[in-house]
């Protein structure tokens, strides 16, 4: 049974580990249309957030959830637009950017 489990551990290491190597770099269709569409449309989105926030102040401020509510109205926006990779539509990479 122990060599079994450290068999199965060795392979999920060895399998993990060349996960980065499947990944797909973007398409010149996919750059475009994220130069093109994407970005305005993320753009956009933070400026609502922005607006959305600011209105749901007077609710979250007592109920203590302003760091969340800022988080996902207009943090999150804001990192898909100016900190994601072009062309990368699914991409976790760059800096955490978290409110303080």
């Amino acid at each position: 049974m122990k060599k079994k489990l450290i068999a199965f551990l060795i392979m999920f290491v060895l399998i993990a580990s060349t996960a980065p190597a499947l990944a797909n770099e973007p398409t010149d269709d996919d750059i475009i249309s994220d130069v093109l569409f994407v970005r305005p449309i993320s753009l956009a989105a933070t400026a609502v957030g922005a607006v959305i926030f600011v209105v749901a102040l007077p609710v979250s401020i007592p109920s203590g959830s302003v760091e969340r509510v800022g988080q996902r109205l207009v943090v999150d926006p804001l990192k898909y637009t100016f900190v994601r990779p072009i062309g990368h539509f699914n991409s976790n990479q760059g800096p955490q950017i978290t409110l303080q």
